[in-house]
Parts: C-alpha cells; sequence; structure tokens
C-alpha cells in the first residue's frame, strides 16, 4: 500500500532539520525506510511479484546512497538518523 499524505506529514515533522525541510537526507530516508517496509510485507504475500521487487531494490539502493552521503557529511546526524530509525544493529 502507498504511503499515505498524513504519514508522509507526520514522517516530515519527526525528521526536519529546520522549519520547511523536506528534501534533507534524514527526511528521504525516513520516508524511503517506510515504503520499503511496505512493500517488504507485501511481498511476503506476494512472491512472485517480480516488479515490485525490483522497485524495492532500487528504494533499497537508493536509501543505502543517502546514508552514505551523509556519512560521508556528519557522522552525527547518520549515528542519530540510524539510531531513531533502527536500521543497523
Amino acid at each position: 500500500m502507498a504511503l499515505t499524505q498524513e504519514r508522509k506529514q507526520e514522517l516530515i515533522q519527526t525528521h526536519k532539520t529546520h522549519e520547511s525541510d523536506t528534501g534533507s537526507p534524514e527526511v528521504q530516508v525516513a520516508i524511503l525506510t517506510e515504503n520499503i517496509l511496505n512493500l517488504t510485507s507485501h511481498l511476503k504475500m506476494h512472491k512472485k511479484d517480480h516488479h515490485s521487487r525490483r522497485g524495492l531494490l532500487k528504494m533499497v539502493g537508493q536509501r543505502r546512497k543517502l546514508l552514505a552521503y551523509l556519512k560521508n557529511k556528519e557522522v552525527k546526524r547518520y549515528t542519530a538518523l540510524i539510531a531513531t530509525l533502527g536500521l543497523r544493529r
């Protein structure tokens, strides 16, 4: 299921870095993580949906690139983000 507008605004409000922020890496990673979780649960039920699986892999790659960018720019923001989203164990 697609991300609802209310949930997206909720994610933006919790992860924004300044008042009118909608495109910072933190916000983008949070939205991608939510989409990845939704698509993962979809693929558990529909195992042969290869088109959606490709989209999932593209989203995971995009999130990985954004996290690598944030890690290279500011390690404090990176560690805070992965702690709040629970990405790395």
